[in-house]
Formats: C-alpha cells, sequence, structure tokens
C-alpha cells in the first residue's frame, strides 16, 4: 500500500540554526532518500518552496477565487512529502519516524486512497 508522509514544520525552527547545521539537515535527507530507495519503497517525493509562493484556490457558486498564501494560518506549515510503498501502516510509521524534520516538526501519515479503475 502506497502512504504520503506529509512533512510540517514551524519555519522558525530553521532561523536559529546556523549555516552548516542546516546543511548538516539537508544532508540527512538525502541520506534517508537513499534509504528509502535500497529498500524499494520510494514512491516520490519532494520539497516544497516557501509559503509565501503559495497560491489558493476556491470555488464558490461557481466563482473561483485565489488568495496568496496557504489556506489557514498555521504555526506548521506543509515543506515537503515522501510517497512510500510499504506493507503496513506500522512499517510506515517506522519510516516516519527516521525523516529528518520529525525532530522539529511533525510528519503525517496518510495511506493513499485506491480507486477503482474507470
Amino acid at each position: 500500500m502506497d502512504y504520503v508522509l506529509l512533512i510540517a514544520i514551524d519555519p522558525s525552527s530553521y532561523a536559529n540554526l546556523t549555516h552548516d547545521e542546516q546543511q548538516g539537515i539537508y544532508g540527512e535527507y538525502y541520506a534517508y532518500t537513499e534509504a528509502l530507495r535500497a529498500k524499494g519503497v520510494f514512491v516520490d517525493g519532494n520539497a516544497l518552496q516557501g509559503i509565501d509562493t503559495a497560491t489558493t484556490v476556491q470555488l464558490r457558486d461557481g466563482v473561483r477565487s485565489t488568495t496568496d498564501g496557504p489556506y489557514a494560518e498555521a504555526k506548521e506549515v506543509l515543506v515537503g512529502y515522501y510517497v512510500i510503498r510499504v506493507d503496513s501502516l506500522d512499517e510506515a510509521l517506522e519510516w516516519a519516524a527516521k525523516v529528518p524534520d520529525a525532530r522539529y516538526g511533525s510528519i503525517e501519515v496518510r495511506p493513499v486512497m485506491e480507486l477503482p479503475d474507470m
């Protein structure tokens, strides 16, 4: 089954890190991604650009509206994701706990809905 690991952090948690500390975390992400690939569970994943690049779209009564920024004000913001293919939720949770930003934020684990072919 495929699971999405949604990575959310408070951007200010990086503000107090030195450049070298930030580079170290990027290195951890590289190693984590390589570990997923080595185990054959990596499906997809990427970092997201900052929330200042986000645009939220809503459709109400057939009228589209757009707003700069994320949909909701929150302390933690979505910064990236992984899609992994594993046998169980427990295995997905084990991988989620290894995401480097699990120390600074939270990793939401959600199964991908399997839809019938149409």
